[in-house]
């Protein structure tokens, strides 16, 4: 993947000098090759939502290209390790650039539908571990789904773990249904609790969105450590209570883990999550990503209830 020319470089600094977000429409005008080459390297988002372009830190794409110019092959390990050099005067100027100063509370009040968003985007190019979901309501709102689906997977890609606690009605819808599906099929962990709860996003434990409005339209981002904590417990404790859904069974297709059935020998066999990965030759996030999606499919809550039914299966 190459990396900005100097077309996108001034382009990427016109939008931070705007506030770190312009229109779509109006970046195409300026510089279309630019503004779709910025989105491909991932230094700019597309918000289909409100139709505008995002910055985003380039630390966070860094770290990503270098991810996978490491796994390519070794002939460029060089260039990986170029990456954030290259980018360097990009990452200065995102620091410069008056927009969104780093906030000297730990909350913020985010006023409206496309602060959300925006914000969201942001964190989530930061985000490395696990984002925690609390969607209260029944069907999901499907116009930007599509979206959504492709950025989960991305996520879990990159072996982040994914887990969302839904209320009954989302299992009776059949488009949100078709998308727990897919999106447990690819490892992330989808729950149904009959209880009423507050919308919320936990992004590695660091960062919390919860809404403030009726709407959904206003929200608060918080950092603060303690009540992060309390959050966290909040989510688990819900999670705990949420009934487990056979996605697959609703929407009519075959239940399978997805999960290479090498690694589910290894797992009966007794090898750890280390062990797995090194004999696979595999990550340990990905390994760890597979056994939380073989965690989901036999309803285990821990790796050690998994490994013995494994090696229960194999007698």
């Amino acid at each position: 993947m190459s990396l900005p020319n100097e077309s996108e470089r001034a382009l990427y600094r016109e939008v931070l000098s705007q506030g770190g977000a312009v229109a779509f429409a109006e970046a195409m005008q300026q510089d279309a090759e630019a503004t779709l080459g910025l989105i491909r390297l991932g230094l700019l988002v597309h918000v289909d939502a409100d139709s505008t372009v995002t910055a985003v830190n380039p630390r966070s794409v860094t770290e990503r290209l270098s991810s996978e110019l490491r796994d390519q092959a070794a002939l460029r390990l060089a260039q990986a390790e170029r990456t954030a050099t290259q980018l360097g005067d990009l990452a200065q100027a995102y620091d410069a650039a008056p927009r969104r100063p780093e906030p000297d509370s730990v909350l913020e009040h985010l006023v409206d539908g496309r602060q959300v968003r925006q914000r969201i985007m942001q964190i989530e190019a930061d985000m490395h571990e696990e984002t925690l979901a609390a969607q209260p309501g029944g069907a999901r709102p499907f116009p930007y789904m599509e979206q959504i689906r492709a950025r989960s997977l991305g996520f879990l890609a990159r072996g982040i773990e994914l887990r969302t606690i839904y209320q009954p009605g989302a299992a009776t819808d059949a488009l949100t249904v078709d998308y727990a599906a897919t999106m447990t099929a690819a490892g992330e962990r989808l729950r149904v609790l009959d209880e009423p709860f507050r919308k919320m996003l936990i992004f590695d434990r660091r960062t919390a969105i919860i809404t403030a409005s009726v709407d959904d339209q206003q929200a608060m981002l918080i950092q603060d450590p303690a009540v992060l904590t309390t959050l966290v417990a909040l989510f688990e404790r819900d999670w705990v209570r949420a009934a487990i859904v056979d996605w697959h069974a609703l929407a009519g297709r075959p239940r399978e883990s997805g999960v290479p059935p090498e690694l589910t020998d290894l797992l009966a066999a007794g090898l750890t999550q280390k062990a797995i990965a090194f004999r696979l030759g595999l990550s340990e996030r990905t390994v760890a990503a597979h056994l939380a999606r073989l965690r989901e499919h036999h309803s285990a809550e821990t790796l050690f209830q998994l490994g013995w039914l494994m090696r229960e299966g194999t007698r």
